[in-house]
């Protein structure tokens, strides 16, 4: 049972916030709602919106640095940051899940109309859930959600209430794909297709988008920009010439690909990664330039459809993942074993930065995301490792490679090789004093452990 009435009554988030306060566990949560007089339904729409309450606290509110998300310094004794704040948003567990964090959304903002440019402009948030991306637009653009679930708009209304202001919180229960397509409504739009599991399938199968990416560019006909939200690992040749494509995340994932569409595409034909940190900023290199990467859509298009059904052998789906064509050609492997960060490798551009850093660097197996250099290639965008030693894998050859470096201690990397990781580090029984990483892939295509330490 969903009810935003009773989800945002005074008297359950006040109980809510207390019942966080005393740490109470679900037993002393559900008797305390059971004397105050609460159905069992009831009962179980708040300690299932309990659990949701410090998760988009952190998702929403999470700060660092004194920096409040939307933006300003975070001031001491008010509850405004992380799991800690006071407020209250309204969503259920899928809502949250996919909705835009405040890192992204924060970052995303800046590629909108602000100031005079976007006052009087309208934004419909198409399938707007809860509302993550319409939080943090600017202030002078007018947002509506559109979704035909009224819980969803309900959540839409009361959250943007909370986030943008009393009166931000406007609605409209339509169909996404033709609210704007008589006389235009709004100016842009922002949309996040729902992904639906069908038959106990992958609930972000890239096939079940709903809208599908088709009608999305049809709706994109109706507006004078916007912006669609997609899984990271969409076939790039399904998007037009004329957008402009960005994959965002962090140092450890890529998070989404945004396409852009006609007035808020201002690079058309071209292709961004960038990483942002927890407050929504840039990532800074060591050479302090941001980390920002780029390239061109017909480059990307031409080196993630080239062989993009290949299986590598051993290789399930999972592994498939962490591998990309690319540009790079095929060699020995050299004094420095990179890795491509998620963002690198999911926007197809690793190889060409690759070689901008180092003109001799290579793969060392062809559709392996590990790149071998004479020198190492830089952070943020690649993590280098210098080489020790390798073997053929066989736990002889790796027990004796190990042996000879005093490794004791390791962290076992798979990319092209299917093994159980903890199993085979028990199995190897290091004994040294040194450590080390090893990395069990493909060079040439057979199967090899790479001995290496991070530089």
């Amino acid at each position: 049972m969903f009810s935003a009435e009773l989800l945002t009554s005074a008297s359950v988030q006040e109980f809510i916030q207390q019942a966080i306060q005393k740490k109470m566990d679900a037993l002393q949560v559900s008797t305390a709602l059971n004397k105050a007089g609460y159905s069992n339904e009831e009962r179980a729409a708040i300690m299932d919106y309990m659990e949701l309450v410090p998760k988009f606290r952190e998702k929403f509110f999470a700060a660092t640095n004194g920096e409040n998300p939307r933006g300003g310094k975070i001031e001491s004794g008010k509850n405004c940051a992380g799991k800690d704040c006071a407020k209250f948003l309204l969503c259920d567990k899928l809502a949250l899940e996919q909705s835009t964090a405040q890192d992204i959304g924060r970052w995303k903002s800046n590629l909108w109309p602000s100031g005079a440019e976007a006052a009087g402009k309208t934004v419909h948030d198409l399938c707007c859930g809860m509302g993550g991306d319409s939080f943090f637009l600017p202030s002078e653009l007018n947002v509506v959600g559109v979704d035909l679930d009224e819980n969803r708009l309900a959540m839409y209304r009361y959250n943007c209430g909370i986030m943008r202001g009393t009166d931000a919180g406007k609605v409209l229960q339509a169909d996404a794909r033709t609210v704007n397509s008589g006389a235009a409504t709004a100016d842009y739009f922002t949309i996040d297709p729902a992904r639906r599991a069908i038959d106990g399938e992958n609930q972000r199968d890239l096939r079940n988008l709903t809208p599908t990416f088709a009608e999305v560019l049809e709706i994109a006909t109706h507006y004078k920009g916007g912006m669609a939200k997609l899984p990271p690992g969409y076939p790039t040749k399904e998007i037009p010439a004329d957008c402009e494509v960005i994959y965002i995340g962090s140092h450890s994932d890529c998070r989404e690909c945004l396409v852009l569409f006609g007035e808020l595409a201002k690079n058309p034909g071209k292709v961004r990664a960038v990483m942002v940190d927890k407050n929504g900023n840039l990532v800074k290199t060591a050479g302090d330039t941001a980390a920002e990467w780029c390239g061109t859509l017909t480059e990307i298009q031409t080196r993630s459809n080239k062989n993009a059904e290949k299986d590598l052998p051993g290789c399930e789906r999972s592994f498939r993942n962490a591998t990309s064509d690319s540009d790079l050609p095929v060699g020995d492997l050299a004094k420095y074993l990179s890795e491509p960060t998620a963002l690198l490798i999911r926007s197809h551009l690793f190889g060409s930065v690759a070689q901008v850093a180092s003109p001799n660097a290579h793969l060392i197996s062809e559709g392996i995301a590990y790149v071998t250099s004479d020198t190492p290639l830089p952070s943020p965008a690649f993590t280098s490792y210098e080489v020790l030693d390798h073997s053929e894998i066989s736990s002889s050859a790796v027990r004796a490679m190990l042996k000879k470096h005093d490794i004791g201690k390791l962290t076992l990397k798979l990319r092209g090789v299917k093994l159980d990781p903890d199993a085979e580090i028990k199995r190897l029984k290091a004994r040294g004093k040194n450590e080390a990483i090893l990395f069990y892939t493909r060079a040439a295509g057979e199967k090899v452990a790479i001995l290496a330490k991070k530089v």
